[in-house]
């Protein structure tokens, strides 16, 4: 194994899974956040004999990661099923609880994809505004933009989710 495929190696590795939730965070499907993060690790692997700057190789990998699924998006190439709403019987759930946490994921995955990017850049991944634009290849502005429409889908997607759960 050459030393380049080595550094890589250790790299995938060490970085793979915290990509992957990142992945996670913007569609929502375990299996798709895979996909995602091996599409980005490989056109990673094609660069990586390019890459100056491997201080910031956690910011290029997390930006190639949103714009692989950005792009997917937009161009439709993941198909969804909706089974339908089935009847469901459910008790009231405590605050904080892991029934919170599927909650706001589902309504996560609701969100429109760039909202949902911005959404988790900046509040998963604590990225900065301008962190967050460089990643997404926008303006700041945009991403405020974006973040305060995302937040408010996002509490108005809870909100119905929660009436329906009582």
């Amino acid at each position: 194994m050459s030393s380049r495929d080595a550094a890589f190696a250790e790299y995938f590795a060490a970085r793979a899974d915290a990509m992957r939730g990142t992945a996670y965070l913007l569609c929502g499907d375990w299996h798709r956040a895979e996909d995602l993060v091996q599409t980005a690790f490989t056109k990673l692997y094609l660069a990586w004999d390019r890459l100056a700057r491997l201080d910031a190789l956690d910011a290029y990998t997390r930006q190639v990661v949103v714009r692989t699924f950005v792009s997917e998006t937009r161009r439709g190439w993941f198909r969804r099923v909706t089974v339908g709403d089935l009847p469901v019987d459910r008790a009231a759930v405590p605050a904080g609880s892991p029934e919170d946490r599927q909650v706001l994921l589902t309504a996560l995955a609701r969100v429109p994809a760039r909202q949902r990017a911005v959404l988790v850049l900046r509040y998963w991944e604590d990225l900065s505004v301008r962190e967050t634009a460089e990643a997404l290849g926008c303006s700041e502005g945009t991403v405020k933009s974006q973040a305060a429409r995302g937040l408010s889908a996002l509490r108005g997607l809870v909100v119905e989710q929660r009436e329906v759960a009582w």
